[in-house]
């Protein structure tokens, strides 16, 4: 393994960053620890005032990070700079509403018992490349604002965004070790997960990779949260304006490249003549999409992260068409420097195709036609995901019907897609279990301790 930045764009190498020693990382998990115990006595306040002036350092330095991240991955500046302001968002989130989240809990109905919530110690982050930033800030803040500490192995594709992280936390924290960077291995991401001083895992990321963690997590009785794969469906109902759900699925598909865990992947749409009005559309917009350098504003196709990626999808693509999906656009890596991919539309792609049950992670959309409501929502449940789906439809309520029956951990009425501070995000299935942001992950690594008091006097079995 090797953590080493190279650009998508030109395919040119940056920094590379040396894996931790054994006797670092000992080092590392021990400060963690040690930490622990400082940080979780420290007033809310204190805890806060961190959080705050991080988010204060994010935005004033956005144009800057968002420049790392641009560089490092190939996200398109726009998005970058979005990714940013989120982080600062989620921060300031949970620097305002920690206190509610940790506030003891009276039982309802039962006098004298209460339930208390205490942070539980060092917590293992294993995060991705795709939102290098998000995806660490949407762990840290939260878990920091709860008194846990964190330790983070970032990609090895985007060291450099980790270690602008870690100097974020590092300037506004006194209690070093509160948040620390491995650039680890995988075998000692497996001795981690082991040490009884790491009281918790979390992993966004493969489903391979999320039912190794949970397995090592298992046999170690930690807890875990897995936010995985996704194969989103987006479902074009039979009221829903034309034009406006070509815009929604080209946004929902072509979000950070297609490298979105809960993009559209799949577009289903009610009643054939308008899947093909539909397909016609999206069709000439991908013949002339222009691809370009991720960091002009007006480039609108960014390169994906790696040559391997590229590859991955290119093979993908290939062992769908060889099992009968119809080529509609695109198909192919781009020739030009970097690690481009032409915007791609697979039709008539049957649930039966082996393909249909992986996820493509790029700018590959698969589109099908169906006859009704009932048939849209048992083709959305045909994966073995369950991320996100979206619903586009100008009745809302029939809409919301249909949402309940989507087996999935979000459901999008009328957009594509959508991720802030104060709502839960997660999935059910190979999409993993457990919830990010809002109250629901702030509470993953807490202990909610019963306490009941009774009279002195009170006989053993008596209330």
């Amino acid at each position: 393994m090797q953590y080493q930045s190279i650009n998508p764009t030109t395919a040119s190498p940056g920094a590379e960053f040396a894996l931790i020693t054994n006797e670092a990382l000992e080092a590392t998990v021990q400060q963690a620890a040690d930490a622990f115990e400082v940080w979780r006595g420290t007033e809310l306040s204190v805890r806060s005032a961190m959080l705050r002036a991080v988010a204060a350092c994010l935005r004033e330095d956005a144009g800057r990070l968002a420049s790392v991240i641009v560089s490092e991955m190939g996200k398109r500046v726009q998005e970058a700079y979005f990714e940013i302001q989120l982080c600062a968002q989620i921060c300031d989130y949970y620097a305002d509403h920690a206190g509610q989240f940790l506030a003891p809990e009276q039982v309802p109905g039962v006098e004298g018992a209460l339930v208390l919530k205490e942070p539980i110690g060092p917590i293992l982050a294993i995060e991705p490349w795709n939102f290098p930033f998000y995806q660490i800030f949407r762990v840290a803040a939260p878990q920091l604002a709860a008194g846990n500490v964190v330790i983070v192995k970032p990609s090895e594709l985007v060291p450099e965004c980790a270690v602008e992280i870690a100097a974020l936390f590092e300037k506004h924290c006194d209690v070093k070790g509160v948040y620390t960077n491995i650039f680890a291995s995988h075998d000692q991401i497996g001795e981690l997960i082991a040490d009884a001083r790491i009281r918790g895992v979390t992993l966004t990321g493969s489903t391979r990779a999320g039912a190794a963690i949970a397995e090592q997590a298992g046999r170690n009785l930690k807890k875990v949260v897995l936010e995985l794969g996704g194969s989103d469906p987006m479902i074009v109902r039979e009221d829903a304006p034309v034009e406006w759900a070509v815009q929604q699925a080209l946004f929902g598909r072509l979000l950070n490249t297609g490298q979105c865990c809960v993009g559209t992947k799949r577009l289903i749409v009610v009643g054939e003549e308008r899947a093909q009005i539909l397909e016609a559309a999206l069709a000439r917009i991908f013949a002339t999409i222009p691809a370009g350098d991720p960091g002009d504003p007006k480039t609108k196709l960014g390169p994906l992260v790696s040559a391997r990626a590229a590859q991955t999808l290119q093979d993908q693509v290939d062992r769908a068409v060889a099992h009968g999906a119809r080529l509609v656009a695109g198909g192919s890596r781009m020739d030009r420097a970097g690690f481009y991919f032409e915007p791609t539309i697979l039709a008539d792609m049957a649930p039966d195709n082996p393909v249909y049950r992986e996820e493509f992670f790029g700018p590959v959309l698969m589109l099908d036609a169906v006859g009704s409501d009932d048939e849209a929502v048992s083709l959305a449940n045909a994966t073995p995901f369950g991320l996100g789906a979206s619903i586009l439809s100008e009745d809302i309520e029939a809409a919301g019907r249909m949402a309940r029956r989507i087996a999935s951990g979000m459901v999008f009425i009328n957009q594509a897609s959508r991720t802030q501070a104060d709502l839960p995000f997660g999935g059910i299935g190979q999409s993993g279990f457990g919830r990010e942001l809002a109250e629901a992950g702030f509470g993953e690594f807490l202990n909610r301790k019963l306490v009941t008091a009774v009279p002195c006097g009170t006989p053993p079995l008596g209330a």
